[in-house]
């Protein structure tokens, strides 16, 4: 009589993209500190750089010449995305770099039936490297742009966080970035989701910001997380340094509000797998 075999299928890391196609508004800053915030409590995290820009690794840390596999052979379909990782200086964190290279994907892909799915089909195949089956998240630092290579994010996700700077064009551009997150739920990934929109540097000095956080959670409603990111000189100093804020100086205002908003994307984890 044969015996049939159990297989155990390895448990996919949850897969968060940062995504806003205005430029400025700290989405690399939360890639980075986010990742280095859940690292720091015991999550397994990888970051993904897709902005051709390459601040998230030059932010961790790594040199442009010490990148010799990208996500920009990721997305050719070069090497596997298990061979792009390099470690960074935070334990439980490690970095798929970004190269100027990532500039020419689209033209390189435009015409592959599987471009939009080019991200999802590397991330399914890391699930299988031995090297990296303990990741717990995926972060993917996406461009100012709601482009191909951000569309492969979404495509590749389970949920978009949204970075939004309080100032006066905040709420500009947001629908158009819901209205994206809409289309690719229908044709390319309808387990998408808005895992959140956080706030980020506000200054509560300026009058401004406290009207912006009104109307944006006025719009947004409980989409929006209750940690804010406070406008903060020590963060904006740190990637010159090549460290995350919390490896520059724990004790700022910026450093504890990561820590923070990474136990609240935790919490909200656990409520969305709970009511799966």
């Amino acid at each position: 009589m044969t015996q049939a075999l159990s297989v155990t299928m390895p448990r996919r890391p949850r897969v968060i993209a940062l995504a806003n196609q205005k430029g400025g508004v700290g989405k690399t800053t939360t890639a980075i500190n986010l990742g280095t915030a859940l690292a720091a409590i015991g999550e397994k995290v990888l970051i993904v750089d897709l902005d051709p820009q390459g601040n998230a690794s030059t932010g961790l840390g790594v040199d442009r010449r010490n990148r010799k596999s990208s996500t920009y052979d990721v997305l050719c379909g070069d090497v596997g995305l298990g061979q792009a990782l390099q470690p960074t200086a935070v334990p439980g964190l490690s970095l798929a770099p970004s190269t100027l290279d990532l500039l020419g994907v689209e033209l390189e892909i435009a015409s592959a039936k599987d471009r939009a799915h080019r991200l999802k089909h590397a991330i399914d195949e890391l699930v299988y490297d031995q090297r990296c089956q303990d990741l717990t998240y995926i972060l993917i630092d996406c461009p100012p742009s709601l482009s191909l290579i951000t569309i492969n994010a979404m495509t590749a996700a389970d949920a978009v966080l949204v970075p939004l700077q309080c100032e006066f064009f905040a709420l500009e551009g947001l629908s158009q970035l819901l209205k994206t997150v809409e289309q690719v739920r229908a044709g390319l990934n309808p387990r998408l989701i808005i895992q959140g929109v956080v706030l980020t540097m506000f200054d509560p000095r300026n009058n401004l910001s406290g009207q912006v956080m009104a109307d944006v959670k006025s719009f947004l409603g409980d989409k929006v997380y209750d940690t804010v990111i406070p406008r903060n000189v020590r963060v904006s100093e740190a990637p010159s340094y090549g460290k995350p804020a919390l490896l520059y100086d724990l004790r700022c205002s910026g450093s504890q509000a990561y820590l923070r908003l990474a136990s609240e994307v935790i919490k909200r984890e656990r409520a969305l797998r709970a009511a799966a």
